[in-house]
């Protein structure tokens, strides 16, 4: 049982290519949103019941996954919001189990990312399309934290095209997944 936990700032890919990876290796997609948006629709982004809820559902997610030896890809955008004490907590409910946590980090130019800000596809999750509001948060460093592990991969998405992107982490995951190794 292995995790891709694709992460990077807005508008980096995550969805787009957490799609197609999953897709290439035939295992769900655990989209981030589908949980911000559940929680968000009872309690205020960013509120001590919004974070308790938010972290209490991808815990248990990832603790049943890993005990019944389903696969995943998981989307996550760094944000301080997220305590640091979370990514631990979310490696041991995956590895305390014998799964193996893969972190692969999604980069892009800042120009890009709000470029695609404005794209109509990220209107069907409440993802961020505000520029002013994602300039404001940059400046603030809120998405400086947590610190993430160490990826496995990097991948710049203002260079590589999605299905480039998905094509790279799956390679890199299938490797990874041969030898075992854990990033």
């Amino acid at each position: 049982m292995f995790v891709v936990f694709l992460y990077g700032r807005p508008a980096t890919g995550k969805y787009t290519i957490g799609k197609l990876v999953a897709k290439k290796l035939d295992i769900p997609l655990f989209h981030n949103h589908l949980t911000v948006d559940l929680v968000g629709s009872l309690f205020e982004f960013g509120t001590p019941e919004f974070v308790e809820m938010r972290e209490k559902i991808w815990l248990d997610a990832f603790k049943v996954a890993s005990q019944s030896g389903q696969s995943l890809v998981f989307t996550f955008n760094p944000e301080n919001t997220v305590e640091q004490n979370t990514i631990d907590e979310m490696r041991f409910a995956i590895e305390g189990s014998g799964g193996r946590l893969i972190f692969v980090e999604l980069t892009c130019d800042e120009s890009e990312i709000e470029d695609r800000l404005g794209e109509e596809s990220r209107g069907g999750f409440g993802k961020l399309t505000d520029i002013g509001l994602y300039r404001k948060l940059s400046a603030e460093r809120v998405f400086d934290s947590p610190v993430m592990p160490e990826p496995l991969l990097s991948v710049d998405t203002s260079s590589v095209n999605a299905s480039e992107s998905a094509e790279l982490i799956v390679e890199a995951v299938k490797e990874a997944v041969r030898q075992g190794l854990h990033s």
